[in-house]
């Protein structure tokens, strides 16, 4: 084909798919807030609906310089707020803005229910104009180390996924877990979602965006697409099958959080390998994630680490294993060379993430209050943060009952900084 019609196709292409992933911040946002308790539904909604705008912000001034500017292999030194580029690196810096802003929202989810709203959005910002970039340089910058050393990530699977699920395990173990969710003796008690047609729906929206996450990748409009959707496709329906067939072997309904987060594992894992792997093995990938992500929860709840959502299975161990099994499956050939450059992205990526963002949050919480108050908590923050309430029918006396017992206005010990 032309270069005068390759290019502007391929834009066309590129600026669509970036569309597709943008609409999954309403996937996470319903996913979210469906998955906490109704009194802290607008709070949820409302940090991913600002998580995505002060991203933008960052990524476009600091991030997308740091991520492809000039670079020695380990993070870029020019495209700083970016304003005399090229048409078809507008459409870049686009689309690598809406990858960004998904790191960050990973976040929101884990720490729901006791986070102070300008607290995580200053997080969020950070995140998405400092953390993300750099690893993302390492990988997809051609400068970058990890891409000179052979390690692949098509779409993200640790680039973006467990970039976010290790910044959330850090702000998790700077908060603290919610009120009541461990017994004294660390026994976990169940905090059930409000809304689980919420959940139900979310899931079917990141779903629907995932296919321009992946395929959009080939930043190309190419016949590749057609396979990757296809393996991201398999990947997540494996992953709910999967779900299914573990919870009726061991004896267990099938609950609807449960396959979301079952089917977000797969779609996760695969995004790592989509255009390297063949169809079965999609299925096989997605079908793993799906007996990990209970695995990973066990363990998370035996360190009484709260994740109100399950954001740290599924988009931190889920993009591991999705980011190992290219060495597996890519070509249908097994490599232990390639797995061992795999594990290694996997490794550095965690042993950076993971201090920086725990100091980031610590550092956060010394300037200001990291965690509400408990007396906020209990009432939820809805209310205390934002001063309206998402099911006014419902909740009326909260609207009209004031600040509340000052009394009881005092830091939780986990949220004293």
């Amino acid at each position: 084909m032309p270069p005068e019609v390759q290019i502007p196709l391929n834009a066309v292409w590129v600026v669509t798919a970036a569309i597709l992933v943008f609409f999954m911040q309403a996937g996470f946002a319903l996913v979210e807030s469906g998955m906490v308790r109704a009194k802290n539904a607008v709070n949820v909604i409302m940090k991913n609906y600002s998580d995505m705008c002060v991203g933008a912000i960052g990524f476009w001034a600091v991030g997308y310089g740091l991520m492809f500017g000039a670079s020695g292999g380990w993070y870029g030194t020019t495209k700083f707020f970016l304003g005399d580029a090229t048409p078809w690196e507008y459409c870049l810096v686009f689309f690598q803005m809406m990858f960004a802003a998904t790191a960050a929202t990973i976040v929101s989810g884990a720490l729901a229910e006791r986070i102070r709203f300008s607290a995580y959005l200053l997080g969020s910002f950070l995140v998405t104009a400092l953390i993300y970039p750099v690893v993302g340089g390492w990988a997809w910058n051609e400068a970058g180390w990890l891409k000179k050393a052979g390690f692949l990530d098509f779409a993200g699977s640790t680039v973006v996924h467990s970039v976010g699920a290790w910044c959330a395990l850090a702000g998790i173990l700077a908060l603290g877990p919610r009120l009541g969710r461990y017994a004294k003796d660390g026994t976990p008690r169940d905090i059930p979602g409000h809304n689980l047609p919420f959940v139900a729906l979310g899931g079917l929206i990141l779903w629907f965006g995932w296919f321009g996450f992946n395929a959009g990748s080939t930043t190309e409009a190419n016949p590749d697409i057609g396979r990757i959707a296809l393996n991201t496709h398999l990947a997540g329906a494996a992953a709910v099958a999967a779900t299914i067939l573990l919870r009726a072997f061991t004896g267990r309904p099938p609950l609807l959080g449960a396959i979301v987060n079952g089917s977000l594992g797969g779609l996760v894992a695969i995004t790592a390998g989509c255009a390297y792997v063949s169809p079965g093995a999609a299925v096989l990938i997605g079908a793993a994630a799906a007996l990990i992500i209970p695995a990973a929860t066990a363990v998370l709840d035996a360190l009484r680490i709260d994740d109100a959502v399950g954001a740290i299975p599924v988009h931190g161990c889920c993009g591991v294993w999705g980011t190992l099994a290219v060495g597996i499956f890519k070509d249908g050939t097994p490599s232990a060379a390639q797995v061992g450059v795999q594990a290694l992205g996997c490794a550095a990526t965690f042993a950076v993430v993971f201090p920086t963002a725990y100091l980031m949050y610590r550092a956060i919480g010394w300037t200001m209050e990291l965690r509400v108050r408990t007396v906020d908590e209990q009432r939820g923050l809805d209310f205390a943060e934002h001063e309206e309430v998402g099911y006014p029918e419902f909740q009326d006396g909260l609207l009209h009952g004031g600040a509340g017992n000052e009394a009881a206005d005092e830091l939780t010990p986990a949220g004293r900084n």
